[in-house]
């Protein structure tokens, strides 16, 4: 973390939503450099939705993203990509190609946006490879991986091109607790190595208490942000029943 705070994204007035129908109104809040940022809310209250606003999949209704002080959605299309090239995106589920080998997966944006010689990219994927514990794997296909393992194949393709903020929608969706522990410690591991700032959309406790220090809650009644700020501070002195039913999981 700086010791000074960098403000990496800032959310002003943002609405989000489909058509007419809007899901989360005047959406403000700021990521710092560095930050491992947490999006959470109960099912439905427009975390996926925001987090394609924030990756040029879907243009927010009002309000701006800025990134760097630059406002995302006022660029062109080149400078939209040029924007994009410093994301890093792990989907849900993963979403490696299933025809290609884990080497092939975590080699394709290095081919796609670098000048690398075959032998660099083949040098850069061993590298990622290791930083995530699949040493040996390159040859395998999806199919024969363990979830936890095509989690991570798909955290070292994310990570090929060096990016300077890496998003991760649900992460933890569907692993086992071994698994998605491994996971959060990679996360923490990715961001304390290279500094990246982290954005994280999940529901998942476990995973929200161990690496989330900045974070915002969507209300699904409301249709806007309630709370934000380190879940630890928001558990202990939030006085909103919706914030400490979320994060106990308890009935108020």
């Amino acid at each position: 973390m700086t010791s000074q705070a960098e403000v990496v994204i800032e959310v002003q007035g943002l609405d989000i939503g489909y058509e007419d129908h809007v899901v989360m109104n005047n959406l403000s809040f700021s990521i710092n450099k560095g930050d491992i940022f947490i999006v959470m809310g109960m099912n439905g209250c427009g975390k996926s939705t925001l987090l394609k606003s924030l990756i040029g999949l879907r243009a927010p209704m009002k309000g701006k993203i800025l990134y760097e002080g630059k406002s995302f959605w006022d660029e062109d299309e080149t400078g939209m990509q040029m924007m994009t090239r410093g994301f890093g995106i792990l989907y849900q589920r993963g979403a490696l190609w299933s025809s290609l080998t884990v080497e092939e997966n975590v080699a394709l944006p290095l081919q796609l946006y670098t000048k690398l010689s075959a032998s660099e990219i083949k040098k850069k994927v061993a590298l990622k490879l290791s930083k995530v514990g699949l040493e040996g794997k390159e040859d395998d296909l999806p199919s024969g991986l363990s979830g936890g393992m095509q989690r991570r194949a798909s955290l070292a393709r994310a990570i090929a091109l060096d990016p300077k903020i890496i998003f991760f929608d649900e992460p933890s969706a569907g692993l086992d607790p071994i698994n998605s522990r491994k996971l959060d410690d990679l996360i923490l591991d990715i961001r304390d190595s290279s500094g990246a700032t982290i954005v994280v959309i999940t529901h998942e406790l476990p995973s929200i208490f161990a690496i989330g220090n900045n974070s915002i809650f969507l209300d699904v009644e409301s249709q806007t942000m309630i709370a934000s700020g380190d879940p630890k501070n928001l558990l202990a002195n939030s006085k909103d029943p919706r914030v400490i039913q979320f994060l106990t999981r308890a009935k108020v």
